[in-house]
C-alpha cells in the first residue's frame, strides 16, 4: 500500500474559493449555467446596426436618378471605351450572375465629361455611362470617392499687403515697456525701464520732450481724446496723470498694493481702469481721484485691460488664465471667459467690428461681443509668449512675441500672412529680441513695436508688394479646434 501514498504526496489540498480566485476563466467555467452558447441575437439591434452600416456607406449616392438606366442599355453599344469617373458597387455575393445584372447592380454617380466629339448620349456635357459591377477590383477598391466633398466654409483670407521696417529710434536707457499715440497723431509717447516718458514726432521720429517722476518702470500709458491728458503706470504702485499743457503731474491715484501693469481709459465716461500685481482692476474718477470700484475676482496679475462704450464696458485678462468681463453699474462680473491655458498677457478689441482678440503662450483666440462667444483659434501658433497685439481698421492684426517675433494676421479669417522677426540693434544680445508693447497710429498705416534692446521700431506696408510677387499661401484647416 506504501505505493499509492507515495504518488499523492506532491499534490497540496486547495481549498474550491482559491482555486475560483486563481482565475476567473476556472470560475467561469465552474459555476456558468450555460457552457458553449452565445446570447440570442437582438433582432431589432442587429436592424439599427445594418440600417447604419448602409446609411454610413451609401448615403452619398442615395437619391441617384433611376432613369438614365435604360439610356445605357440602350447606347452601351456606342459608348465604346468612353472614360468616365463613374464608380460601380459590386451588387449580391453571387458573382454568376454578375455579368447579366450588371446594370441593375450598378450605382450610378453623376456627372462626368465627355470627349467633344461623341454626343452620343447628350450634349449637356454629362454623362450616364456605368461601370459593370464585374469590374476588376483596382475599379473598385473604395466608396469614399462617391460621396460629394463639402466645400470649405472657411473665409478666404484678404490679401494683405508685407509690413516692413523703415525706422528705428534709439534714446531709452532700458526696455521701452509701453506706447499710446496721440489722437491728432501727430506724436506718439513711450514708457520704459529706464523711469522716462518720451515724447516722439511721428514724421520725422526726433525726439520732442522727456518726462521724470516715476521711480520705476512705465508699463502702461493712455492718451485722452477730450483732455490735454496723459496717464501713466508703473511697478512703483503709483497711476499718474500728467497735464501737457504745463508738462507736469497733477493728479496721482493711490490704492494699488503693488505694480501696475496695465491702463485703459473709458472712451465717453471721465473714468480710468488699471489692472496691476494684486490680481484687482481698479477704476478710478479721472478729476476727483478717488476709486469708483475695485474690480475683484481674479486669482493672479490683471495685466491686460480695454474699455467699451457699451456694456461689457470693461474687459480684463490675468495671469490665472481666464478673461473677465464687468458690469460698470455694480463693479461685478457679467462672466468669465475660460478658453486659454496659459495667462492672458495681451488683448485688443476690433476698431469697427463688435468682436475681440485675445493672445496667450498656448493660442492666439477670437471672441464676439457683447457675449464672449468663442469664434475661432487663429490659424497658427506663435510658440512664444505674446506680451501685446494690435489690430487696425484694415484686418491686419500684430501679435508682438518674447522671442523677437513679430506676426501679421488676417483678422477676418485668422491666416498669418507675415512672420517677421525684430533685429537687434548693434551691442546688444540676440536674448535681448523682445517685443513688449504695439501700436497703430490712428490711420491704421503705421506700427510702433517698443523692444528689449531699448529701442522703438516703425512699421508700414510695403508699397511695391503685389499679389504676384507675394501671393496668398492659405489652406483651409481641415479640423476646426474649437477649444
Amino acid at each position: 500500500m506504501g505505493g499509492p501514498t507515495l504518488e499523492m504526496e506532491p499534490v497540496e489540498p486547495q481549498s474550491l474559493k482559491k482555486l475560483s480566485l486563481k482565475s476567473l476563466k476556472r470560475s467561469l467555467d465552474l459555476f456558468s449555467p450555460i457552457h458553449g452558447q452565445f446570447a440570442a441575437p437582438d433582432p431589432e439591434s442587429k436592424k439599427i446596426r445594418m440600417s447604419h452600416k448602409i446609411n454610413v456607406e451609401y448615403g452619398g449616392i442615395k437619391t441617384a436618378p433611376a432613369q438614365p438606366l435604360r439610356q445605357v442599355d440602350s447606347g452601351a453599344g456606342n459608348q465604346g471605351s468612353v472614360p468616365s469617373n463613374a464608380l460601380a458597387l459590386t451588387g449580391p455575393a453571387d458573382s454568376r450572375n454578375s455579368q447579366k445584372e450588371g446594370a441593375q447592380n450598378a450605382l450610378v454617380v453623376g456627372p462626368s465629361l465627355q470627349p467633344k466629339g461623341q454626343n452620343d448620349v447628350g450634349n449637356s456635357g454629362k454623362s450616364t455611362a456605368i461601370t459593370s459591377a464585374s469590374a476588376p477590383f483596382s475599379e473598385r477598391l473604395t466608396t469614399s470617392a462617391i460621396i460629394e466633398r463639402i466645400p470649405s466654409k472657411w473665409p478666404r483670407p484678404v490679401w494683405h499687403r508685407p509690413w516692413k521696417n523703415y525706422r528705428v529710434i534709439s534714446g531709452h536707457l532700458g526696455w521701452v515697456r509701453s506706447v499710446a499715440f496721440d489722437p491728432s497723431n501727430n506724436w506718439f509717447c513711450t514708457g520704459s525701464a529706464d523711469r522716462t516718458i518720451k515724447i516722439w514726432d511721428v514724421a520725422s521720429g526726433r525726439l520732442k520732450l522727456t518726462l521724470t517722476g516715476h521711480i520705476e518702470q512705465i508699463r502702461g500709458l493712455a492718451v485722452s481724446s477730450k483732455h490735454t491728458y496723459m496717464f501713466s503706470a508703473g511697478d512703483d504702485k503709483q497711476v499718474k496723470c500728467w497735464d501737457l499743457e504745463q508738462n507736469k503731474v497733477i493728479r496721482s491715484y493711490h490704492g494699488h498694493l503693488s505694480g501696475v501693469y496695465c491702463l485703459a481709459l473709458h472712451p465717453t465716461i471721465d473714468i480710468l481702469l488699471t489692472g496691476g500685481r494684486d490680481s484687482v482692476c481698479r477704476v478710478w474718477d479721472i478729476r476727483t481721484k478717488m476709486q469708483i470700484f475695485a474690480l475683484s475676482g481674479h486669482d493672479n496679475t490683471v495685466c491686460s485691460v480695454f474699455t467699451r462704450p457699451t456694456d461689457p464696458q470693461v474687459v480684463t485678462g490675468s495671469h490665472d488664465t481666464t478673461i473677465k468681463f464687468w458690469d460698470l453699474r455694480y463693479g461685478k462680473t457679467m462672466s468669465t471667459l475660460t478658453h486659454h491655458k496659459k495667462s492672458v498677457r495681451a488683448m485688443a478689441p476690433h476698431p469697427k467690428e463688435h468682436s475681440f482678440a485675445s493672445a496667450s503662450a498656448d493660442n492666439t483666440k477670437k471672441f464676439s461681443l457683447p457675449k464672449g462667444e468663442f469664434l475661432h483659434n487663429m490659424l497658427s501658433q506663435q510658440k512664444t509668449i505674446i506680451n501685446t497685439m494690435a489690430v487696425n481698421e484694415d484686418g491686419v492684426m500684430a501679435t508682438g512675441g518674447d522671442n523677437g517675433s513679430l506676426w501679421f494676421w488676417d483678422w477676418r479669417s485668422g491666416h498669418n500672412f507675415q512672420q517677421a522677426q525684430t533685429i537687434v540693434q548693434p551691442g546688444s544680445l540676440d536674448s535681448e529680441a523682445g517685443i513688449y508693447a504695439l501700436c497703430y497710429d490712428v490711420t491704421g498705416t503705421r506700427l510702433v513695436s517698443c523692444e528689449a534692446d531699448k529701442t522703438i521700431k516703425m512699421w508700414k506696408e510695403d508699397e511695391t508688394a503685389t499679389e504676384q510677387t507675394h501671393p496668398l499661401n492659405f489652406k483651409p484647416p481641415k479640423d476646426i479646434r474649437r477649444f
